[in-house]
């Protein structure tokens, strides 16, 4: 059980890794494909490699609303300075809450690892 386990986590880090890597090349098609191989691959539902992909993609919309709002009110073509820094403590949590899942996910594949087989 512990080694299906791991395996499938070494299998969505690397597959994590890959489509960071075809980001880098601007070669967003090829991320999607790989994305949905892993999807096909997976077991029923979900998997975790996709579960933090969309969680990335919420703290990175997060912070893209909180930066939109600051700039509008520093242009003067809005006066709603504290939703904007409402948006912005609001981006800083998620990411600060993502940070500690990532540290999470990384101290339980260690302990994984080393385990003994």
């Amino acid at each position: 059980m512990g080694y299906e386990l791991a395996s499938l986590i070494h299998a969505d880090l690397a597959s994590l890794k890959n489509a960071a890597s075809d980001l880098k090349g601007n070669d967003v098609m090829a991320a999607m494909q790989i994305g949905d191989a892993n999807m096909a691959s997976a077991q029923s539902g979900m998997s975790f490699a996709q579960s933090m992909k969309d969680a990335v993609n919420k703290v990175d919309d997060k912070e893209q609303l909180a930066i939109d709002k600051m700039s509008e009110v520093d242009s003067g073509r809005s006066d709603d300075l504290v939703g904007a820094m409402l948006s912005s403590q609001e981006a800083s949590l998620s990411f600060s809450m993502l940070m500690q899942v990532r540290n999470k996910v990384m101290g339980a594949v260690d302990d994984l690892i080393k385990l003994p087989l």
